[in-house]
């Protein structure tokens, strides 16, 4: 599967943001701001609004649109867009990686969802499985 850094449909806004997530939240960098942060609940779930605005912004929404569709305010979503907030420039960085193709977007998304799967299937299935690496984040940081 091809990743289209400019989408035009929703699948691929959807396949853009998933791999931008993913592609972020694995960087060693992020692993260890995550595992030393009292806040990582909100650290993740910055993260996932910054590439969901990344991915929307790549395909052409405005700003408002972004934010009323993502929940939040134009302002946060204009920042995470321009990389001013830590959590916009990190998956800002990610989409520059993936496309200079320093890191494969085959790896981060698709694996293990249908192609018969709709794409608000996918982006349940997607969320189910971030609350998943959460918990399990969550377990091993209580353990360490």
């Amino acid at each position: 599967m091809k990743l289209n850094f400019n989408p035009l449909t929703k699948e691929e806004i959807h396949q853009l943001e998933t791999a931008l997530l993913v592609g972020t939240l694995f960087r060693k960098e992020v692993l260890e701001e995550i595992r030393n942060s009292s806040e990582r609940l909100t650290w993740v779930d910055s993260l996932a609004v910054a590439a969901g605005a990344l991915a929307r912004a790549k395909a052409g929404m405005t700003v408002s649109e972004i934010a009323e569709e993502l929940g939040r305010t134009e302002t946060t979503i204009r920042e995470h867009v321009k990389g001013e907030t830590k959590a916009g420039k990190l998956v800002n960085e990610t989409y520059e990686l993936l496309k200079e193709g320093k890191l494969s977007a085959e790896g981060l998304i698709g694996e293990g969802i249908s192609a018969t799967t709709t794409s608000d299937e996918k982006l349940q299935e997607i969320k189910k499985e971030l609350e998943e690496v959460k918990q399990k984040l969550e377990n091993v940081i209580q353990k360490l």
